[in-house]
């Protein structure tokens, strides 16, 4: 029955212009290469959509299938094309270095690793000055774990609940959502605390968090006071004195969590969790694999949002365009501490690796991306936050710059989240009609919408206005 439903709710939206023609797709059909994926390509690397998407090319903020058609990518590979696919300043400098030198490891001195652990480093605020590249954002976490536990000669280390922090073994422990763990043993010494939560947690209201979108949630705090702050670090202050030793080696946080949904902490918790496990000893350490390189608009790295200075800083996704890379950013002294041994990473800042990730920064540089992030996310947020006060399943509008997140509910008083078909329903139909988007939170009811940060407010207005017909569709279909 559900298939013979046709809506009478017709998209206005005219995708935006692009001068951009894609090569003709000469490949494997389409049916052959669903094939190869059900018969080589392990089941748990799972697709999208009911119909997986072939995609056959991009360009910047546009992804083109094996039928030519285009589509708005609001995703971005899962946040790590910052720049743009295939952005020409990035491919170039990418072909230059592959004629040049491909790979000789880091046991030889070469002019891309210091060009560019100099250029990444005079990013940071002192004493962040020292840099080990990796691969992935999984080894970067694992390592930072590895270095806190050595330097500080201490065990556990905290993280949040619903953080991600990678799907390793060892950083598994950190992880801190169901779907994402095995049924074997993992995270030996890692404690998750209560998450700060102001839209689905216990606490929260209307001034809380740093977006110029607010929670619904009515609010009693006075000025320069948040009520949702101190009851989240009594929940904090609980689990030091719990379910942890009196010493720890470390806290890890996302400055906003990223596939949790966009969850957004109240103002200061972060400054004064970061307090709290310096006075046990333990170093903190700030994951901006998804928040880093000017993606939330005002700032470079999502700590500064949080007034605070961390001793580890770990980098991945948007660091290389999608090119897999990451790194780990600390101090002098901390980094001795690895020093002690052998420490080795085959891969971990070759050259052509180090020449896309100076390519990423200039291009960001170049092409003033850090302020159009805050310019054209805002814009969306406050474009998205029209939705929420239309719709009663738009529970909450989140985030900072091009980190957005619009979390589905049943209705806004109960917070429910909207069942997964529903949900699944209209993200078919955003595809459908041009729009690729993200899904998050716990129970998949949160649409993530972090698009290359070259996208622009033309785009928004495409976006939002075939949201706004998927979401008409979805209230006639309940109808």
């Amino acid at each position: 029955r559900q298939q013979k439903w046709k809506s009478s709710v017709s998209t206005q939206a005219k995708m935006p212009p692009c001068d951009f023609v894609p090569e003709k797709y000469e490949s494997y059909p389409y049916e052959r290469m669903q094939k190869i994926r059900e018969q080589n390509i392990a089941p748990s690397l799972r697709t999208y959509y009911k119909k997986p998407l072939l995609l056959h090319q991009g360009h910047m903020q546009w992804l083109f299938d094996h039928e030519g058609r285009r589509y708005l990518d609001l995703f971005a590979g899962i946040v790590t094309v910052s720049v743009g696919h295939c952005h020409p300043k990035v491919t170039m400098a990418t072909q230059k270095q592959l004629a040049r030198l491909w790979h000789t490891t880091n046991i030889y001195m070469y002019p891309p690793i210091h060009e560019y652990a100099e250029k990444l480093t005079s990013l940071f605020p002192d004493p962040l000055k020292v840099v080990y590249l990796t691969n992935s954002g999984s080894e970067a976490n694992d390592l930072a774990m590895f270095m806190a536990r050595l330097h500080t000669r201490n065990f556990d280390i905290i993280s949040l609940r619903g953080g991600y922090h990678g799907g390793s073994p060892y950083t598994l422990g950190l992880t801190s959502l169901t779907p994402y763990k095995h049924g074997v043993a993992n995270g030996f010494g890692c404690t998750a605390t209560m998450l700060p939560d102001v839209f689905r947690g216990p606490w929260g209201g209307s001034h809380c968090r740093d977006s110029p979108v607010q929670t619904v949630r009515k609010c009693s705090c006075t000025e320069g006071s948040c009520l949702a702050k101190d009851q989240y670090i009594e929940q904090f202050k609980d689990t030091l004195n719990t379910s942890v030793p009196k010493t720890v080696a470390g806290f890890i946080a996302e400055p906003i969590q990223g596939v949790n949904g966009t969850v957004q902490y109240p103002r200061n918790f972060l400054k004064e969790a970061y307090q709290l496990i310096q006075e046990r000893g333990g170093l903190c350490i700030s994951d901006e694999v998804q928040t880093g390189f000017g993606r939330t608009g005002s700032h470079f790295w999502g700590f500064q949002t949080h007034g605070v200075v961390p001793d580890i800083v770990t980098l991945a996704k948007g660091i290389g365009n999608g090119f897999p890379m990451a790194a780990v950013v600390t101090t002098k002294e901390i980094a001795n501490s690895l020093a002690q041994n052998l420490h080795f990473n085959t891969f971990g800042g070759n050259p052509l690796a180090c020449v896309v990730g100076a390519a990423v920064l200039d291009a960001i540089e170049e092409d003033s991306l850090q302020k159009n992030s805050e310019d054209v996310g805002t814009y969306m947020l406050l474009e998205l936050a029209k939705l929420r006060d239309k719709f009663e399943i738009v529970g909450d509008v989140r985030g900072k710059g091009l980190m957005i997140g619009v979390e589905m509910v049943t209705d806004k008083d109960s917070r429910r989240p909207l069942p997964a078909e529903e949900i699944s329903q209209i993200w078919e139909d955003c595809k459908d009609l041009g729009v690729l988007i993200g899904r998050g939170g716990l129970y998949s009811q949160t649409f993530r919408i972090k698009p290359p940060m070259c996208i622009t407010k033309r785009d928004v207005d495409f976006a939002v206005e075939v949201f706004h017909t998927a979401l008409q569709r979805h209230m006639e279909r309940a109808t």
